[in-house]
């Protein structure tokens, strides 16, 4: 059995993308933008029924340009996920807006009802909410239907957080599909990666052409440099999009792959007391909304299983195995201790009792072998005690 430490979801890459990569080179587009941009921006739109994909540096960036775009600004009120990566919240900042932070439901995503009661108490006070971002948690696509309902009806516009969702489903629609715009994430723990990296996607035109616009320092069409904006340096490499167009031709292969590791977990699962499977039904069993297995996590009940979550992540750590408590939720962080937030308490529950377990797609039969025999020796042990 190797000693090699097993991550939670390490970036999966094979002769394609060496390939991808040695092209690249070979045509001397070394610089930002290139052939290879322009080719994976169109294959990314189409595979996220879109009409437009701006490549980025970074899944931030694209939340950055996206809210900038929308004119959000100093004073702005922004609602968005309190459950997530701080990327989220910190985009919202970068604006000068000011995040107030909506608690899960069940699912781990944005709860409806408490940004409905968000809503309400902000227009009560005379405050106006400019934008809603809300995050789908671990490859999971958030309630796009009525949140997208609520917040028309406040007059804001949505901007998805789908960084973590490349590849999932709603209704038939694709993650990147909902809002008026969607940033996705390439970074190299994603489901597909381009070692570091994002998109913007939409349908606007003109909202696509002013991202680039942003991204590319705000240079004027002029010979000399021109700037009449604030602008930054936000642009994919040709080279790193040639790796994201291999690794995107790989992407349902490699979702396939982690849904495998989701029922192996679920089955290891199954039959321990205060254990469950985080955020099913998850879409294993087919249909038209399914996430994209990012993450397999669990959620332990300490009371009824006999062990605490943290137990179990240190008896995979003792075994060189990473695994890692769900996002802790960004009101509880203490650099936004003094924000606004509408909260039942739901994600401070699942950080404290939720565990994202090895899911990457690169995990090979002995790797997965270790994981759950690890996993099943703790039970027994835990069991015999």
């Amino acid at each position: 059995m190797s000693n090699d430490k097993i991550y939670l979801s390490s970036p999966d890459v094979t002769d394609l993308e060496e390939e991808a990569l040695v092209r690249a080179i070979r045509s001397g587009w070394i610089a930002p933008l290139g052939p290879e941009v322009d080719a994976f921006e169109a294959e990314l739109a189409e595979y996220c029924g879109r009409s437009h994909a701006v490549a980025l540096s970074s899944g931030t960036a694209a939340l950055h340009l996206g809210l900038l775009t929308l004119g959000v600004g100093p004073g702005d009120l922004v609602l968005t996920s309190s459950l997530t990566f701080a990327a989220t919240a910190n985009a919202i900042v970068y604006t000068g807006a000011e995040p107030v932070f909506v608690d899960a439901d069940e699912t781990g995503n944005m709860n409806p009802d408490l940004l409905e009661e968000a809503f309400e108490t902000l227009e009560s006070e005379g405050r106006t909410v400019k934008a809603v971002v809300p995050v789908d948690l671990l490859g999971k696509v958030v309630d796009h239907e009525r949140i997208g309902e609520i917040a028309s009806r406040y007059g804001a516009v949505v901007l998805s957080d789908a960084a973590e969702s490349l590849g999932a489903t709603r209704n038939g629609r694709s993650a990147g599909s909902f809002g008026v715009a969607a940033a996705v994430s390439f970074n190299g723990n994603k489901i597909m990666t381009t070692s570091g990296g994002g998109a913007l996607l939409t349908d606007d035109e003109d909202f696509a052409d002013h991202v680039r616009y942003l991204a590319t320092q705000a240079r004027q069409p002029v010979v000399h440099y021109e700037h009449t904006d604030i602008g930054y340096n936000y642009r994919m490499s040709n080279i790193l999009a040639a790796l994201g167009r291999a690794q995107l031709s790989r992407l349902d292969s490699m979702i396939e792959r982690r849904c495998q590791h989701r029922l192996r977990y679920r089955r290891l699962f199954q039959d321990v007391p205060g254990v469950s499977m985080f955020g099913e039904p998850s879409g294993v069993d087919g249909g038209d909304t399914r996430d994209n297995f990012w993450l397999s996590s669990v959620v332990i009940a300490p009371d009824d299983a006999g062990f605490a979550a943290e137990d179990l992540r240190s008896a995979l750590a003792a075994a060189e195995i990473e695994a890692r408590p769900l996002w802790k939720p960004m009101h509880m962080q203490p650099v936004y201790a003094h924000s606004r937030e509408f909260s039942d308490g739901t994600g401070e529950r699942l950080f404290r009792t939720g565990l994202s377990l090895p899911s990457g797609s690169v995990l090979d039969n002995e790797q997965v072998e270790r994981i759950t025999g690890t996993i099943s020796q703790f039970l027994e042990a835990k069991n015999a005690a």
